[in-house]
């Protein structure tokens, strides 16, 4: 079984070094990228995206606020929200300014911004999407082993501390003989649903992997859906440069009710409609096919940050 590691090391040893090339080599990357672009006869996918993530249609004024590229270049902690997004800004003029606020972000700012994460309802256009944080959430698998090959159990890991939700998932199924789920979290707390971490290569010895959102989105729903194991999930209430709002029930994923009612259901459903589940598979396994396009990724990004340039007063 073939791993896109998620290995943080040679991140940061690149990113440090590429953090002392000159600016003119990002500008003329960009300038290559560009003409790349505008070369392309059908430019609808490309546009698509860059409406979804910037989602404006109008101009706007930035605030005193705001933070010059050449500032945040100088002072920002060296960490991967600052080495994801300036290795774009850096294409353009140092002078530009920008509001941006990095974490989990789940409520839409005042003022245009760039965030990693947004809501799906509701008025989003201020939160402008980037694909930040990209050495922890886009980690992608290449899995070997087949569906059919797998147990007919559902599987989860993870930290549930202060999220309720994630506590109501567990106390809901940690017992429960089609489930193998806990939290993993320290410090270890005295109850049931407390269990040891499980690597993703035994969590893929499972035919389904439950997606549930933690601060904002899943973490591990882009490696479940690169994946040979089906992706369970209740309805999602926030979305990454994933675009998770643009998921389909049943299509993408096994969409599950918010009190968990059916998820036996869904199991013993999918475990014997083995056909259906394989079709769900691969739509899930084509989406995340998008991703994997650096050339295409690198240019929606640069065209991103360009637009929200493009669009202050």
């Amino acid at each position: 079984m073939l791993f896109l590691k998620r290995n943080k090391t040679p991140y940061y040893f690149t990113n440090y070094l590429s953090y002392f090339l000159p600016n003119i080599l990002y500008r003329n990357k960009f300038k290559r990228i560009l003409a790349t672009y505008n070369a392309i006869e059908d430019k609808s996918y490309i546009r698509d995206r860059l409406n979804y993530y910037f989602k404006k249609t109008d101009t706007f004024a930035i605030n005193e606020k705001s933070e010059s590229i050449a500032h945040f270049y100088k002072t920002h902690k060296k960490k991967t929200y600052f080495f994801d997004s300036i290795s774009y800004l850096r294409a353009f003029d140092l002078k530009r300014k920008f509001h941006y606020i990095f974490g989990d972000v789940t409520h839409v700012p005042d003022i245009p911004s760039f965030v990693k994460s947004r809501p799906i309802f509701g008025d989003n256009e201020n939160s402008v999407l980037l694909k930040l944080n990209k050495v922890r959430h886009y980690f992608f698998i290449s899995d070997k082993k087949k569906f059919t090959n797998k147990k007919d159990l559902l599987v989860w890991r993870g930290e549930a501390h202060g999220k309720p939700h994630r506590i109501q998932f567990l106390k809901e199924l940690w017992d429960h003989p089609l489930c193998d789920v806990g939290q993993t979290h320290k410090p270890i707390e005295n109850v049931p649903w407390q269990k040891s971490k499980m690597s993703i290569r035994k969590q893929l010895e499972y035919k389904f992997v439950f997606c549930i959102e933690g601060n904002d989105v899943a973490t591990n729903i882009k490696w479940a859906m690169s994946s040979n194991s089906l992706v369970l999930s209740c309805k999602m209430k926030y979305e990454t440069w994933f675009m998770e709002g643009r998921l389909q029930p049943d299509y993408h994923f096994v969409l599950i009710k918010d009190d968990l009612s059916d998820i036996e259901e869904k199991i013993l459903y999918y475990s014997k409609h083995t056909d259906e589940a394989l079709k769900i598979i691969k739509n899930a396994n084509d989406w995340v096919k998008q991703f994997k396009n650096k050339e295409i990724e690198d240019m929606i990004s640069f065209l991103v940050i360009q637009k929200y340039f493009d669009y202050q007063k």
